[in-house]
C-alpha cells in the first residue's frame, strides 16, 4: 500500500485525520506544529503524540520529506539543490545568501510548457506537475531552512501553470498554522497566464513577479512564445485592476496600506532589447502601475544566438527609466559557475540518476 504524505495538507484535512482514527480533536493542531513549524522527517519524531496514535498515522501515512539529491555550491556561496519528486523525477532548488537576507528560488514543474527560447528550463520541454509534497520538501529539506527570509517560485516550472498546488503552498506557509509567513515574503512569478493570474490574485496576498523580458509584442512572441496565448498588454491591463505597493525611493512617504508588491522582471539581450526605443517602450507600457523592473544579466546557453549586455549598457537602461518614473534595479548574478543563476537550471540529466538508482536497487 502507497503511504499518503503529511506534509501539503490543510488544517481541516488533519482534522478529518484525526475524526477517522478516532483520535482528540487537539492532535490535528499537533500534527500541523510538527509539520509545518519544526523541520521534521518522519512521523515519529512527533513526541508529544503517544506511541500508539505514532504507530497509527504510520501505518497509513507518510510525512513526504527527503533530502537532496545532490547539492553544488557556488565560490559566491549560492547553493544549488537536487531534489527527487514523489514520481521519480528531478527539480533544482536555489538557495541564494546575502548579507541582510536569504532567498529560496524553488520549482513548481519538472521543466516547463512556456518554451521560452532564452531559457534552459524551456529547452528541457515539460515533463510534469509538482504536487504541494514536492514543493514544500523543496523548502523544508535544505539545510539552511531556519535562514530563509525570502521564497521565490522563479526555478523550473509555469508556477501559474500549476496554480492549485501553488496556491495551497502559499496557503500553508502564510497559515497560522503552518509558517506563518507574511505573503510579501513570497513572490510568484508567471509569464502572465491570464485565468491564472487572475485567480491568484483574487485568492492571495503575495508578490507577483511578471517575466516581461520584450516591451514590444511582436519581439515578444518570437521569444516567448506564451505572448500568442497571453498577449503582455492584456496582462497589464489586468494587472492595472488591483492595487500594489508602491516601491518607494528614499525620502518618500508610503501613501497606501496595501502590501503585495509586483515587479517586472527584464532580462538584457545585447542588440536585441537593450536600446532606448525598449525603455521608452517598457515606459509606455507600464505608465500608471505602482511595480519595479530588475534588470537581469543575461546568462548565455548552448545553441544561442543571444548574448548579454555590459554592466555600463544596463545601468544606462537603469537611468533611463528610473528618469522617466519607473522604479529600477539591476540584479546581481549569482550562481553562474554552477548552472544556478537565471534561466541556467535544467535537470535533463534526471534519466542518468535514474538509471543508476535503478542499478543501486538490482
Amino acid at each position: 500500500m502507497e503511504l499518503k504524505a503529511l506534509s501539503g495538507m490543510t488544517l481541516a484535512e488533519l482534522q478529518q485525520i484525526t475524526a477517522d482514527l478516532e483520535l482528540p480533536k487537539f492532535t490535528a493542531m499537533q500534527m500541523a506544529a510538527w509539520i509545518y513549524q519544526k523541520q521534521i522527517f518522519n512521523i515519529d519524531e512527533m513526541t508529544n503524540l503517544s506511541k500508539t496514535v505514532r504507530e497509527r498515522l504510520s501505518a497509513t501515512f507518510t510525512l513526504g520529506r527527503s533530502l537532496p539529491a545532490e547539492t553544488q555550491t557556488s565560490t559566491d556561496g549560492t547553493v544549488k539543490y537536487l531534489f527527487r519528486t514523489i514520481s521519480g523525477d528531478f527539480v533544482e532548488t536555489v538557495y541564494i545568501p546575502t548579507e541582510d537576507r536569504a532567498t529560496l528560488c524553488i520549482s513548481s514543474q519538472v521543466g516547463c510548457k512556456m518554451g521560452c527560447k532564452f531559457c534552459m528550463t524551456g529547452k528541457q520541454g515539460f515533463q510534469g506537475q509538482l504536487t504541494p509534497v514536492d514543493i514544500l520538501n523543496q523548502i523544508y529539506s535544505v539545510p539552511d531552512f531556519d535562514k530563509i527570509t525570502n521564497i521565490v517560485f522563479m526555478g523550473q516550472g509555469e508556477p501559474l501553470d500549476n496554480l492549485d498546488a501553488v496556491l495551497r503552498v502559499t496557503e500553508l506557509l502564510t497559515a497560522r498554522y503552518g509558517l506563518a509567513w507574511s505573503p510579501k515574503r513570497i513572490t510568484v512569478s508567471t509569464v502572465g497566464l491570464l485565468s491564472g493570474l487572475k485567480k491568484f490574485l483574487d485568492q492571495s496576498d503575495c508578490n507577483v513577479a511578471i517575466s516581461l523580458h520584450f516591451p514590444f509584442p511582436e519581439e515578444r512572441i518570437e521569444w516567448m512564445p506564451a505572448e500568442k496565448a497571453y498577449p503582455i498588454e492584456k496582462v497589464v491591463a489586468l494587472l492595472k485592476g488591483y492595487d500594489f505597493c508602491k516601491d518607494l525611493k528614499r525620502g518618500e512617504i508610503r501613501t497606501t496600506n496595501h502590501q503585495r508588491r509586483l515587479s517586472f522582471e527584464y532580462i538584457m539581450f545585447k542588440g536585441i532589447n537593450d536600446t532606448q526605443r525598449h525603455a521608452q517602450g517598457l515606459v509606455n507600457l507600464l505608465r500608471g502601475l505602482d511595480c519595479r523592473v530588475n534588470l537581469i544579466p543575461f546568462h548565455v546557453i548552448p545553441n544561442s544566438p543571444l548574448r548579454g549586455c555590459n554592466a555600463d549598457d544596463m545601468r544606462i537602461f537603469r537611468d533611463y527609466l528610473t528618469h522617466h518614473g519607473v522604479y529600477t534595479t539591476i540584479r546581481a548574478s549569482r550562481g553562474q559557475d554552477i548552472l544556478a543563476a537565471c534561466g541556467l537550471l535544467n535537470t535533463s540529466r534526471q534519466e542518468a540518476l535514474k538509471k543508476g538508482m535503478r542499478g543501486q536497487k538490482n
